[in-house]
């Protein structure tokens, strides 16, 4: 191999190697270039907010399910044969509506034969007391005359006779009729009184047992539920229909553990029913002491009543329930973002104070879902980072 030939490959060798070198030095330029684009990206998203006085709320929320306040199960209060269904599931009645019958023509010929019964015994009643008004008049009469010794003067009450004399007007004197006394039952007038009473008690059962054939509604509603049809066979007692007040309505939630113990009665929310935007005002009415558990979560049930009952509610329609647990008006506060290591009422927030933020510690009060309150350690319309 020729000198002119070796020296070609070795100048050939150090342009390649100092190509690599250039190609190394602008690859770290570049990495050198990209660190400091990130790092001046990461100071441009560095965002601070002034602390300010203003409203910090805390809300918990869960869903819930929509129903009626009131429901009440009717049914015949005797048994029998239905006769007639004057609604259908879904309809809407009012307070005194007949809602269905059982054929009641036994239960009217019990009235009518109880009826029968109480005027027989109020005529007995009647010819008694006359009767007992005339043995009365008649024993009254005797007993006079007898105390008149037939007929003369009547004896002064307490006047002393002679011995012969009372002997002789007792002799001479007619036993009288008396009445008779309860103890005895010989008194007429009161086994016919007791026959009346008897008779009435048993028209106003017959009376009851024939209103019982019909069901009316007890208050305006709904109707949910219908336990038959016509021609079924019902016993006494036996839910048949099923009536909910709709008129007021509820909306029955389970919260978890967590919140559950800071809900407590008069507390105000909102209700966002599903397939709407708009929300509605209510109030917890009811929170339940017991919870239960599915195995690994316990829940607490919840009652809201609406302020204003929207109307067409439906029953069992789900809504998204918001309930205020805590409220603070006009305190300082900052985002609750910007406050971190909470433990207890302390807290660190990092205040931007010239080139570089620095962290301070903070008392906090009410720590809400968009604000926490700051009630020690900094000042209205300092600025602190808001994220960090």
């Amino acid at each position: 191999m020729s000198k002119v030939t070796g020296r070609s490959r070795a100048e050939r060798r150090n342009r390649w190697i100092g190509a690599g070198i250039v190609l190394v030095g602008v690859a770290a330029a570049g990495v050198v270039f990209a660190v400091n684009q990130d790092e001046k990206t990461t100071t441009a998203r560095v965002v601070t907010v002034a602390a300010d006085k203003g409203d910090v709320t805390l809300d918990v929320a869960t869903t819930g399910t929509v129903e009626p306040a009131t429901t009440r199960s009717l049914s015949f209060a005797v048994g029998g044969t239905v006769e007639a269904i004057a609604v259908r599931a879904g309809n809407k009645v009012e307070e005194g509506d007949e809602l269905a019958t059982l054929d009641d023509a036994d239960a009217t010929e019990k009235v009518s034969d109880a009826s029968t019964k109480l005027a027989d015994a109020q005529d007995r009643l009647a010819t008694a007391e006359t009767n007992a008004a005339a043995a009365t008049a008649s024993a009254t009469a005797c007993a006079v005359a007898t105390r008149t010794g037939g007929g003369g003067a009547p004896v002064a009450a307490g006047a002393q006779l002679a011995a012969g004399a009372e002997i002789a007007a007792v002799g001479s004197a007619t036993a009288c009729a008396t009445q008779g006394y309860p103890d005895t039952g010989n008194d007429q007038v009161l086994n016919a009184e007791q026959a009346v009473n008897n008779a009435e008690v048993s028209l106003a059962e017959a009376e009851e047992a024939l209103d019982g054939t019909v069901i009316t509604a007890p208050i305006a509603g709904t109707i949910v539920s219908i336990s038959g049809s016509i021609g079924d066979k019902v016993n006494s007692g036996s839910t048949f229909i099923g009536l909910a007040d709709t008129y007021d309505m509820q909306v029955s939630a389970d919260f978890p553990e967590a919140d559950a113990g800071s809900l407590a009665k008069g507390q105000t929310g909102t209700v966002t029913l599903a397939d709407s935007d708009e929300s509605y005002e209510a109030k917890v009415v009811q929170v339940d002491p017991v919870g239960t558990s599915d195995g690994t979560l316990v829940r607490y049930g919840v009652l809201l009543s609406f302020t204003d009952v929207p109307s067409d509610l439906l029953v069992g329609q789900s809504a998204q329930v918001q309930v205020r647990t805590g409220e603070a008006s006009g305190v300082l506060r900052v985002p609750s973002t910007a406050v971190h290591d909470v433990a207890g009422e302390s807290g660190t927030v990092m205040v931007s104070g010239g080139s570089d933020p620095v962290e301070r510690t903070v008392t906090v009060g009410l720590r809400g879902d968009q604000y926490t309150e700051i009630t020690d350690g900094l000042s209205e319309g300092e600025q602190v980072v808001r994220s960090w």
